[in-house]
């Protein structure tokens, strides 16, 4: 066999398999390369998405706790408030109860004055009475009127 024949030989062999690599088997590895090539593409586009999701949702939560600090601050500051007037209204019920005490009691320590007065001037007016009586029936003498004038004073 001469040389040339089997350079032509492989070259001929070699030229079908360059075809049938090209025609039959390239066609599917760069399909696939190419698959692969999209679904990286994918995957990182997906990643800068999720990204951006969790930069947006990390905002919203900021916010939302912004917001909420805001409204408890304005719930307490509504609470002290309500404390602050929850505590006048009772110190001001509290002094008006006491001068209702107070003004009753007055009226009472003034009604039993009134009524000591009252017993004490029926007592005088009794016992002036009963000395007058005591005088009348007695006779009129220096000494004995003078002595029943001290016992009405001792009584009195």
């Amino acid at each position: 066999m001469d040389i040339g024949m089997t350079l032509l030989g492989q070259a001929l062999s070699f030229a079908i398999l360059i075809w049938f690599t090209v025609k039959f088997i390239w066609p599917p590895l760069v399909a696939a390369i190419e698959e692969r090539q999209q679904k990286i593409a994918e995957g990182l586009a997906a990643a800068d998405r999720s990204k951006k999701d969790l930069a947006q949702a990390e905002e919203k939560v900021n916010d939302v706790l912004r917001e909420a600090r805001g409204k408890a601050s304005e719930i307490i500051t509504q609470a002290e408030t309500r404390r602050a007037q929850i505590i006048d209204l009772a110190k001001e019920e509290a002094i008006e109860e006491g001068n209702r005490q107070k003004a009753a009691a007055m009226a009472e320590i003034a009604s039993a004055a009134t009524k000591a007065r009252e017993d004490l001037r029926k007592q005088v007016s009794a016992l002036a009475v009963a000395g007058a009586e005591k005088l009348i029936m007695r006779e009129i003498d220096g000494n004995a009127h003078k002595a029943l004038l001290d016992e009405l004073a001792a009584e009195i």
